[in-house]
């Protein structure tokens, strides 16, 4: 009897890494059977396995995709600015009618 791990999950589809940046804004992404530019070994493409905000959750959550993959490339997609101390930049306009 097969265990729910040993069960075959099928991948995502291939997707080019502007896509994947705009899908997960400010979370850790593992991906899967990257490819880059042969100029400037840029990665282009690639099949998102897992992303989270959590870095450890990734460490943590079982992996059944990874079988299924020859190379694997996590990176975090920053989005917002931050300080030196991990603090969130926000910009505002000092004749902004909105802020009080």
């Amino acid at each position: 009897m097969k265990s729910i791990e040993d069960s075959v999950t099928a991948l995502p589809e291939r997707r080019s890494i502007d896509d994947i940046k705009k899908s997960y804004p400010d979370e850790w992404i593992l991906v899967g059977d990257h490819e880059k530019d042969e100029l400037d070994m840029e990665f282009r493409t690639g099949i998102v396995l897992y992303h989270s905000p959590d870095k450890r959750e990734l460490a943590y959550r079982p992996k059944p995709l990874l079988k299924q993959v020859k190379s694997t490339y996590l990176f975090f997609n920053r989005v917002t600015p931050r300080t030196s101390s991990g603090r969130a930049i926000v910009s505002i306009r000092k004749n902004d009618a909105s802020i009080c």
